[in-house]
């Protein structure tokens, strides 16, 4: 497989809007001990690519650089000690930042053989995703089988991929978003109830339907109180995001009273062994529901990775259902 002596990546220039991306040119990275260089097909565009382009997210320390948290593409060269990949496979990566580009070096622990039945283009839409919903609501959250799942911002990447990897699991799933036809989405991937935040009050919904279990919340502010207010006994809230900011005032009697979890978590900057075992259980659990078909990646739009600031300007008007894409 030839390749070419340049990498076109996507950079900001300063922190502002989507018109600070710039795509230039650098040398192909060469893998180091225990990584591998992905050609990539296509890479994801999410949330955090959106607050590091505003300045409030930088790379940690070693990360590839750019923006871009995962990839699809194909092996192109191995590292130091690497084994199980081979030359050619068909991949998808979770990266610590630069996978808006042709090619980015990737941990050997966080790259997943392309699942099966997925067109490779959208399957860059499932690492951030799936990775974080299994964090956050399957290890962290512990969703059990019997239990329910409120998610926010059901037609977001990871409001599509929470409903669809919970059903798979067996769970009872209700979902917010803000149109009906955001609201159908959410029912065909398989919510229960779906609620429209802005013409019905999600705490008394959700109450009337039995409480929740487990909540993952993107949007912080005022709806940390009411996710407490609606959840049950023994319940786990997990915050991942806050668009309505990060600072709030509790109630701690009804969290006391309820014996509620309230944590929160982060994914990018976590070690490298830390996500390569979160691979190894996604590899082993969630991968099989892909290719069933009972998880796909639902794809909003694809953009040229030229065409990066166009793909920023949708996924910052909030229009979006789904994954929006960048094809290389």
């Amino acid at each position: 497989m030839s390749q070419p002596q340049i990498n076109h990546i996507v950079i900001t220039r300063e922190p502002g809007g989507p018109d600070v991306l710039e795509l230039v040119e650098r040398d192909i990275p060469v893998p180091g001990p225990g990584e591998i260089l992905i050609r990539n097909t296509a890479c994801g565009v999410n949330r955090p690519d959106q607050i590091e382009r505003l300045g409030f997210y930088p790379a940690p320390p070693g990360a590839p650089e750019g923006l871009g948290l995962e990839v699809s593409g194909h092996v192109v060269a191995l590292g130091e000690g690497v084994t199980g990949h081979t030359i050619g496979d068909a991949v998808v990566a979770l990266v610590a930042g630069g996978g808006y580009s042709e090619h980015v070096v990737a941990p050997a622990g966080s790259v997943l053989p392309a699942p099966s039945g997925v067109d490779l283009v959208d399957a860059a839409g499932l690492p951030e995703t799936v990775f974080t919903v299994w964090t956050n609501v399957f290890e962290i959250g512990a969703l059990s089988r019997d239990e329910t799942l409120l998610v926010h911002g059901g037609t977001s990447g990871i409001g599509t991929t929470a409903i669809q990897m919970a059903k798979a699991h067996g769970a009872r799933v209700i979902a917010t978003a803000g149109t009906p036809d955001k609201l159908a989405l959410c029912r065909k991937l398989g919510a229960d109830i779906a609620i429209n935040y802005r013409e019905e009050d999600f705490e008394t919904v959700v109450n009337e339907a039995g409480g929740a279990d487990v909540i993952l919340d993107m949007v912080g502010g005022s709806n940390v109180q009411k996710n407490i207010n609606c959840a049950r006994a023994g319940a786990r809230i997990v915050s991942i995001a806050f668009l309505q900011g990060s600072r709030c005032e509790l109630d701690l009697m009804r969290v006391m009273l309820k014996r509620i979890t309230l944590t929160g978590s982060t994914l990018r900057a976590r070690p490298v062994e830390e996500k390569a075992r979160l691979a190894a259980a996604i590899h082993k659990t969630v991968w099989p529901w892909i290719e069933a078909g009972q998880v796909i990646p639902v794809v909003d739009s694809r953009f040229a990775l030229a065409d990066a600031a166009s793909a920023h300007e949708r996924l910052d008007s909030g229009q979006h259902s789904g994954k929006i894409l960048l094809t290389c």
